[in-house]
Formats: structure tokens, C-alpha cells, sequence
């Protein structure tokens, strides 16, 4: 089992950047890769980003050359740097792991907004 729990959300204005963190525990060390989702209202969940335990990182279109995904495996945490944020980056953000099976953050809520 892995448990991830989100941080790191909240209001920012046009323009800001924010920087979102996912905190993993439990068995950890067997995560393959993670990744950073959002949904927004009234919309499907989407990807922004992923990074694989090699360094392999993707990301959405929308996100290229605005948002960083890292990951610091000895703190096994996951951030998602956020620059140049726009009214449609609002959602909530999910941190999600695969290890043997996918597992789910409850989210972090970005506002952006002014």
C-alpha cells in the first residue's frame, strides 16, 4: 500500500506560480512512477504531468514550459511547480503513484484567480 497526501494549494492571481507537493508513505520504495492530474469543474480528470523513477518526466500540452514536475525519491515527495498560472488552471490537483497498482491522492485545491 502507498498513501499519498497533497499540499502546497490554494488562491493565487493571474500570472503567479505556486508549487504543489505530494507526500508518499507506506511502501514507497516500489513506486514505479507518479504522476499530477487535475480536474477541473464540470470537467474529466486530466494529466499535467509524470515522471518515471529513471528521471523520464511527460507533461500535457498546457503545461510545456509553464509547469516542472520533480521528484526527490530519498524524501519521497513529488512537486509540481506551477509559473505563469491562468484562470484555467483552476482545479484540484491529484498526486497519483503506480506501484504494482495505481494509487490516488484526495487533491489539493488551485484557485487561480483575481
Amino acid at each position: 500500500q502507498v498513501q499519498l497526501v497533497e499540499s502546497g494549494g490554494g488562491l493565487v492571481q493571474p500570472g503567479g506560480s505556486l508549487t504543489l507537493s505530494c507526500a508518499a508513505s507506506g511502501n514507497s520504495s516500489s513506486i514505479y512512477a507518479m504522476g499530477w492530474y487535475r480536474q477541473a469543474p464540470g470537467k474529466s480528470r486530466e494529466t499535467v504531468a509524470a515522471v518515471t523513477r529513471a528521471g523520464t518526466t511527460n507533461y500535457a500540452d498546457f503545461a510545456k514550459g509553464r509547469f516542472t514536475i520533480s521528484r526527490d525519491s530519498a524524501k519521497n515527495t513529488l512537486n509540481l511547480t506551477m509559473n505563469m498560472l491562468k484562470p484555467e488552471d483552476t482545479a484540484v490537483y491529484y498526486c497519483n503513484a503506480i506501484a504494482g497498482r495505481l494509487f490516488w491522492g484526495r487533491g489539493t485545491e488551485v484557485t487561480v484567480s483575481s
